[in-house]
């Protein structure tokens, strides 16, 4: 059997599922993860991520970065165009909305990403895009 610190992807997301976060809520080094549920902009389809998260002030944080990749995240273009987006934390799954981080609020969130994650400072340096802090408010 995979180790929860092994998961990725797919098998990740059906393992947390499965589980209720029992397997892959705790990640590596220390992470916690939630399980994001998109809307494909072009199939209509439910898509689901498994992503890095902190809690921030009663709202969820989640970071854009794809590794620092130059075009960000398919998950992130659905939540762009479809802003309406549902997010489980171990059992609880709500529906919740989206956003990026406004100028004035990002230098905090980064920082608070960045404590668990350091290497999204990296993937910064390593892309031309700004990388955005996406805030996941309970509907």
């Amino acid at each position: 059997m995979v180790s929860a610190m092994d998961l990725h992807g797919d098998q990740h997301v059906a393992r947390y599922l499965e589980t209720d976060g029992q397997d892959g809520f705790h990640w590596r080094n220390g992470t916690e993860i939630l399980i994001l549920f998109t809307t494909g902009r072009k199939s209509g389809e439910q898509r689901t991520h498994a992503l890095i998260f902190r809690e921030h002030e009663g709202k969820y944080l989640v970071v854009a970065s794809k590794g620092g990749a130059a075009a960000p995240p398919a998950w992130f273009v659905n939540l762009s165009a479809e802003p309406r987006v549902e997010v489980q934390i171990k059992g609880d799954r709500f529906p919740a909305t989206a956003r990026v981080a406004t100028p004035e609020e990002k230098p905090a969130m980064w920082a608070k990403m960045v404590e668990v994650w350091p290497d999204y400072d990296e993937y910064q340096k390593n892309t031309g895009r700004e990388i955005p802090v996406v805030v996941l408010e309970r509907a």
